[in-house]
Order: structure tokens, then sequence, then C-alpha cells
């Protein structure tokens, strides 16, 4: 099989995995109608229409979906082995767009950037940070950085960042003028500084786990905000009980500027995970900054 053979079966598989010529040609680095001659090449080649086309829509013949098939591993092992030599050739080179939630994008992302940096020096990462919970795929992205490993259809995920862990706070002269609460549901008579759901500004419930039990607690407080640094500040002045990643609260605690409580109703649980689509063709910049970042550190 010549070069240019693979080549076609490659823009064959952008095709059908983008929806169509125009979406498949900015990622394969072509043009639309580069992209329709080099399919138009492929199906003369071999005998067969490979693609039912419309006006809205492409889909696989069943010729098409056989070559499907039989395809995507094959290639997605070259692909592989390409990834291993320019790795070890230290030749990796490209772009990486990564969208995550600003704690995620900050304490598990941000602190490996330099020593990839220095191990890839051709590799540009793009972080765009946004709470909601875009699909990373249609977004343009790469990958995308979440809580937990609940993927959809198609992807795969790796944890990159250890286990995670929420934490109660609150200043010592609040605690002193309002007192401790002593179990989760206390946390109802207290001004409570909360997030709102990204999706529809409704307050987040705070949950809670202990021996097996697993409490959801609707709290109320004088503060709403997007913003953890925010919600930590006025903690930090008084303003009532905040549940923050530990993480964001930790140099806080040490100080402290704040006391955590309800430890025992705060678990540990599984936390960042990089997922990205099980379908594409992995780049091998991406490769790298996936092994990069699940690669242990060292002390």
């Amino acid at each position: 099989m010549r070069g240019n053979d693979i080549a076609q079966l490659r823009v064959f598989l952008a095709v059908l995995d983008h929806g169509g010529f125009r979406r498949a040609a900015p990622h394969l680095g072509m043009t639309p109608s580069a992209v329709s001659q080099s399919i138009r090449t492929l199906e003369e080649r071999l005998g067969q229409r490979l693609l039912n086309r419309t006006t809205r829509s492409i889909a696989p013949t069943e010729a098409g979906q056989q070559l499907r098939n039989r395809i995507t591993p094959a290639l997605a092992e070259i692909a592989a082995a390409e990834d291993e030599l320019l790795a070890i050739s230290d030749r990796v080179t490209g772009r990486v767009r990564i969208t995550a939630p600003r704690v995620g994008a900050e304490h598990v992302l941000a602190p490996r950037l330099a020593s990839f940096h220095a191990a890839y020096p051709g590799v540009k990462v793009e972080i765009v940070v946004s709470e909601t919970l875009d699909d990373a795929v249609a977004g343009g992205f790469d990958a995308g950085l979440r809580l937990g490993d609940s993927l959809g259809l198609g992807m795969r995920a790796v944890p990159v960042g250890g286990p995670a862990r929420m934490v109660v706070v609150a200043a010592p002269a609040y605690l002193a003028q309002r007192g401790l609460p002593e179990t989760p549901e206390a946390l109802c008579q207290h001004s409570c500084l909360n997030f709102p759901r990204p999706s529809t500004g409704v307050p987040w419930l705070w949950e809670f786990e202990q021996n097996g039990q697993c409490l959801q607690v609707f709290v109320d407080g004088p503060l709403i905000s997007t913003d953890a640094c925010v919600l930590l500040r006025a903690a930090i002045e008084g303003a009532g009980i905040a549940f923050l990643f530990e993480q964001d609260a930790a140099s806080s605690i040490a100080s402290g500027r704040l006391q955590a409580l309800l430890t025992d109703w705060t678990p540990r649980f599984p936390g960042f995970h990089l997922y990205y689509a099980g379908t594409r063709l992995v780049t091998p910049a991406l490769r790298a900054f996936i092994d990069h970042l699940t690669k242990r550190r060292t002390p």
C-alpha cells in the first residue's frame, strides 16, 4: 500500500468522525474540495461507493461501514507506532486545546506545564477555563478536564489529579459569634456562601457522606458566586460558611484564618479525569500531554 493510499483512508475516517467534508477539512489541514477529491479517488480505487451524501449529512454505505470497521484499529496502531517514534526522537509538535474548570486548571494542569514544555518544547498548550460542562469535542477541543470518570458515548477518560476533597470552612470570628455546626443538617441555621449550578444558576446542594450514609443539604446565605476566590475571601472576612475544594482553602486553614468543620463528613472522592474522543486518532501532541499528566511525579 502506498503512502497516499493510507492518507486517503485517514481522510475517509475524518469525514465520518466530523460529519462532513467541510468540518473535517480544518482538522486535516486541507480544503473541502481537496477532501472531496480524496474521497472520490478512494472510491474509484476500491470500485465502491463509500459514502451516502445529502445536503445535510453524510453516512457510510454498507461497504463504507465495513471499511471503517476494518481500518479504524489498523490506523490507530499506525498512529500509536508513529507517536512512539516521535516521542523517542523528541520531535513532537503541534497544539493541544483543553477545556477545564478553574480549580482543575490551577491545581492539576498548571503545575505540570513547565515540565511538559521542557520535555516537549514544540507543543503549545491552550487551556480555556470554563465552569460549564461543555462538550469538549463539539467545542473544538482535543480534551476536557472534569471531575469523575462518567463518560459520554465514544469517550475515554484517564485519571490525572488523584483523589479530591471538599472542605467546610469558616473564620474563627464567625464561629465565635454563631457557634459550631455539629452536623450537616445544622448548616441550615447558618449563613452559607455557595456556588450556583453552571447550567441553571440554582445554588448547589451540599453533599456529605459518613459510614455509607449520604446527605444532601440545602443551605442559604448572603452570597452566591461562580468564583471560589470570592467565596474564600468572604469566608475569611467572617461573612459565613463556605464549601470549597481543599486545595483552595488549605493555606488559609494552615494559617488559622479559617477552621475546617465537619471533617468526618467530607471524605475524598475520585478527582479530575482528562477525557477525549476514543473514536478519533489521538495526535502525537495530545498523546504526549496525556502521558505526561499520568506519569507519577517525583518529589
